[in-house]
C-alpha cells in the first residue's frame, strides 16, 4: 500500500501567470519522492477569454460578487473526491474583490467540497493589490465545505495607482506591459514549497497551526483593506441591480454595465483619490482599526519573515 502523503494542488489561470506561481510553490512537493502531489487545473464548462472583451470582463462581475458561478467541468474534480487528500493548495485569482468564478464553482461544488472536507487547507492568492474581501469570503466558503484553513500566502503587484490602467490594459489586451507580480516574487515563492514539505515529513498539517509562519507570507496594508469593504458593498449593489436585467451573457445587461462602467472610471479618477487623501490626514484617529484590519487579514501566517533564513531566501 503506497503510504505517501496526498497533495491536491488546485489552480485556475487565465493570463498563466499564477498557474506558474502554483507550479513554482509546488516543485519542492512534486520532488519528493514520499510525497505524491496531484495538481488539478480547473476547467469551466464554457471558457473565459483572455484578452477580455469589455462587456465580457464587466459581465463577470456581478455573478463574482454574489458567488454564483457557471459550471465547471467536473469529471476529473469527481474522480479525485474518490479518495482523500492530505493537504490541499487552493491557489486563486481575485476578481472584482471576489475569488474568480471558476475558484468560487469549485469550493461549492459538491465534488469540491467531499475533496476539502475534514482536510487542511493552504490558499494562495496572486492579485493586483486588493485582496482581503476575496481572502474573507473564501474563509466562508472554506468553512461551509468543512475545510480547515491553515495559512494563507499572497502574491501582489507592486505598483500603486497605475495599477488602474495597468492591468486592465493587459486583462483587455493581453499586453502585459508593466502589470502583474515580480518574477523575483514569483521565483520566490518556492520557500512556501519547502516549507510544507518539511511541515508534511513531520505530521504538522494535523496540528491546527499554521505551516508557513515566519516566511512573509502576506502582508496587509490597512487602507486598502478600509476601501475594500466600501467597495464590495457598491459592487453588491450595482450587481443585484445588473443581475435583475437577465443572466451572464444577456445583452439587457449591455446598458447598466455600460453605465457603471462610466460610473467607476469617475469613481477612480475623483473620489479615489480624494479618499486616498482624507485616509492618509485621518490615520492618526484610524489607528486602532488599522491595527484591528492589518491582524485581522494577516492571519493565519503572519508578515514576520523570522524563518526566511532556514529556506534559503533573502
Amino acid at each position: 500500500m503506497d503510504k505517501r502523503k496526498r497533495i491536491l494542488l488546485v489552480h485556475y489561470s487565465q493570463t498563466g501567470q499564477l498557474s506558474r506561481i502554483a507550479r513554482t510553490l509546488a516543485a519542492p512537493l512534486e520532488e519528493d519522492t514520499d510525497l505524491e502531489l496531484v495538481e488539478l487545473e480547473l476547467e469551466p464548462e464554457r471558457a473565459f477569454p483572455f484578452p477580455w472583451g469589455v462587456f465580457q470582463f464587466m459581465d463577470a462581475f456581478p455573478e463574482c460578487v454574489w458567488r454564483d458561478p457557471p459550471p465547471l467541468r467536473e469529471a476529473r474534480i469527481e474522480a479525485l473526491s474518490q479518495e482523500p487528500f492530505d493537504l490541499v493548495i487552493l491557489c486563486y485569482q481575485v476578481w472584482f474583490l471576489s475569488p474568480s468564478l471558476p475558484v468560487t464553482a469549485f469550493v461549492q461544488s459538491s465534488a469540491g467540497r467531499r475533496l476539502l472536507a475534514d482536510t487542511p487547507v493552504v490558499t494562495v492568492i496572486g492579485c493586483r493589490n486588493m485582496w482581503t474581501q476575496a481572502h474573507a469570503a473564501m474563509e466562508e466558503m472554506l468553512a461551509e465545505a468543512g475545510a480547515r484553513l491553515t495559512d494563507n500566502v499572497v502574491l501582489t503587484d507592486p505598483g500603486g495607482f497605475e495599477t488602474f490602467y495597468t492591468t486592465p490594459r493587459w486583462l483587455l489586451t493581453g499586453r502585459q506591459g508593466r502589470a502583474g507580480i515580480p518574477e523575483s516574487e514569483i521565483q520566490g515563492s518556492v520557500r512556501f514549497g519547502h516549507a510544507l514539505r518539511a511541515a508534511l515529513k513531520a505530521d504538522r498539517e494535523r496540528q491546527g497551526g499554521p505551516l508557513l509562519a515566519g516566511l512573509g507570507a502576506v502582508r496587509v496594508d490597512p487602507a486598502l483593506a478600509l476601501s475594500e469593504g466600501i467597495g464590495i458593498r457598491s459592487f453588491r449593489l450595482w450587481g443585484r441591480l445588473i443581475r435583475l436585467a437577465g443572466p451572464m451573457g444577456s445583452r439587457r445587461r449591455r446598458p447598466l454595465l455600460a453605465l457603471y462602467m462610466v460610473f467607476l472610471v469617475v469613481m477612480i479618477l475623483t473620489i479615489v483619490p480624494v479618499v486616498a487623501i482624507l485616509k492618509r490626514l485621518a490615520r492618526p484617529l484610524l489607528k486602532p482599526r488599522l491595527n484591528r484590519l492589518r491582524a485581522r487579514f494577516e492571519a493565519p501566517s503572519g508578515s514576520g519573515q523570522e524563518r526566511l533564513a532556514e529556506y534559503g531566501h533573502d
